[in-house]
């Protein structure tokens, strides 16, 4: 899950990490009187949706004085913000951070990510903080600093100094560093984060450390410990679909294909859209029902795939154990009924009780396509997706 930047940057003054005082508005008549309280100039004008790279699509201005800021607001407010990281369709801007502007000397790159393949944290800096962080990445990536942090032992002097040193930091500001850095572990393992970023990290004439940006993700298989984090939420920066999915108790990310599939298990989920991808055609989606779905979850899966009007065949591909064979079989011939399906359905399943579910589909009377093999399901996908091509 992940949160506003200003939602971030609350959190993180809570583990002592400097951020610019701000105030968040969602319509200029409020962002009005924010400005004329703060009263002091500039301010920075920044658009709150999940994504970054807002400087170059015009989500985040400068205001040196009240015209200024309250212009940028009347702007960013309502627009559809177009960034490397929203895709050419854009989000839409509810809300504005009105933030203070501080003076710089210069600017710095800092993440925290957890590092799967060395089940491990991983410290990422750079000196060259700032727009571009990705580029610089690619083209010099002698700039980046990598520190590997063994959980089970914790973050320990000689990570913070080869951070420090590794960014060229003058001696007299190591300790504020550390601080900052102890700051960010903290809070990265006490709400279990996938990922921190701090960009820019700004080091202030005054020779201090401000979060200048902050992003976080958090791991959505550890909210149940953190139910305060739910609060955060904001409804308007996700998919209506995985909004509607969630509330269901279904697992759904939406997709650029046009084969909708629905499966049981995230990593059946995964081996099947390699499948469809290997046949020569594309997943439209990713739909992990669960073990324990009930007959009403599978309808509103597919209720969910044919939301999508792309979608031109539908994959069920389950192994029944908990949901048995028979309970998957009931649910999609009472979906096709429903929602009278006009894309070809093709079945496969395995498992528990998948002879009385074969009998169930076979005995509906409707145009339901069943394979028991994944060789078969693979054959029929490849067909339509040729079709499609012809």
């Amino acid at each position: 899950m992940k949160i506003h930047e200003y939602q971030t940057k609350e959190l993180l003054r809570q583990f002592g990490v400097f951020a610019p005082g701000g105030e968040v508005a969602e319509t200029v008549d409020a962002v009005r009187a924010i400005v004329a309280r703060r009263a002091s100039f500039p301010l920075v004008v920044k658009a709150q949706v999940h994504a970054g790279g807002r400087g170059k699509g015009g989500g985040v201005q400068v205001a040196r004085d009240f015209d200024e800021a309250v212009d940028a607001a009347k702007a960013i407010l309502g627009m559809s913000l177009v960034t490397p990281q929203t895709g050419p369709e854009g989000k839409t801007v509810h809300k504005v951070l009105i933030e203070d502007g501080i003076d710089i000397s210069r600017e710095l790159y800092l993440s925290l990510v957890v590092d799967r393949a060395a089940a491990a944290f991983t410290f990422l800096a750079c000196a060259s903080g700032g727009m571009d962080i990705e580029e610089v990445a690619a083209r010099s990536p002698e700039l980046m600093v990598s520190v590997t942090i063994d959980p089970l032992i914790g973050l320990s002097s000689h990570h913070l100094r080869q951070l420090a040193f590794g960014l060229g930091l003058d001696p007299s500001l190591h300790r504020g560093f550390n601080a900052l850095c102890q700051g960010l572990y903290r809070f990265f393992t006490t709400y279990e984060c996938l990922m921190l970023e701090i960009n820019p990290l700004a080091v202030t004439k005054g020779g201090c450390f401000a979060a200048l940006d902050a992003k976080v993700e958090f791991d959505d298989n550890a909210l149940f410990r953190h139910s305060e984090l739910l609060e955060l939420r904001d409804p308007d920066e996700e998919p209506e679909l995985e909004r509607e999915a969630r509330s269901a108790g279904l697992n759904y990310i939406g997709m650029a294909g046009d084969i909708g599939n629905m499966v049981n298990g995230a990593g059946l989920a995964m081996a099947t859209m390699d499948m469809i991808k290997q046949a020569g055609a594309e997943p439209a989606n990713f739909l992990d029902v669960g073990g324990g779905a009930s007959a009403e979850m599978v309808e509103q899966g597919f209720r969910l795939i044919l939301r999508e009007p792309k979608v031109k065949a539908i994959l069920v591909n389950i192994f029944g154990g908990i949901l048995r064979c028979d309970v998957l079989a009931r649910g999609v011939v009472e979906a096709a009924r429903r929602t009278a399906i006009a894309v070809p359905v093709i079945v496969r399943m395995e498992g528990t009780n998948v002879d009385e579910g074969r009998r169930i589909l076979i005995e509906s009377g409707l145009n339901l396509v069943t394979v028991s093999g994944l060789e078969q399901a693979a054959a029929a996908i490849a067909g339509i997706a040729v079709g499609g091509r012809s």
